[in-house]
């Protein structure tokens, strides 16, 4: 099994940042990707980004691409979103995410709101 812990979240203005972490551990080598996705009230879980961890290529959501990055620390087994330029619509529960064998697993999320 893998476990993920989210961390990071808070209230910004618009305009202003955020960094997301999540740390995994388990069974980390059977890990080949790792994604955050986002909640906000009413609607349904969105995709955000994706890391591969074979070459550390990520790539995001055309809604968040160009101001949110995803990158990995190899040795500590964690990811990270950079959030910047954050809008009141970026107000969600973020999560991250990891398929393995056939699994997703879920961290529980963190809160991220952003004031206007």
């Amino acid at each position: 099994q893998v476990q993920l812990v989210e961390s990071g979240g808070g209230l910004v203005q618009a305009g202003g940042s955020l960094r997301l972490s999540c740390a995994a551990s388990g069974r980390t080598f059977s890990i080949y990707a790792m994604r955050w996705f986002r909640q906000a009230p009413g609607k349904e879980r969105e995709f955000v980004a994706h890391i591969y961890w074979s070459n550390n290529r990520s790539y995001a959501a055309d809604s968040v691409k160009g101001r949110f990055t995803m990158s990995r620390d190899n040795a500590k087994d964690t990811v990270y979103l950079q959030m910047n330029s954050l809008k009141p619509e970026d107000t969600a529960v973020y999560y991250c995410n990891a398929p393995v064998a056939g699994t997703d697993y879920w961290g529980q999320g963190t809160q991220v709101t952003v004031s206007s």
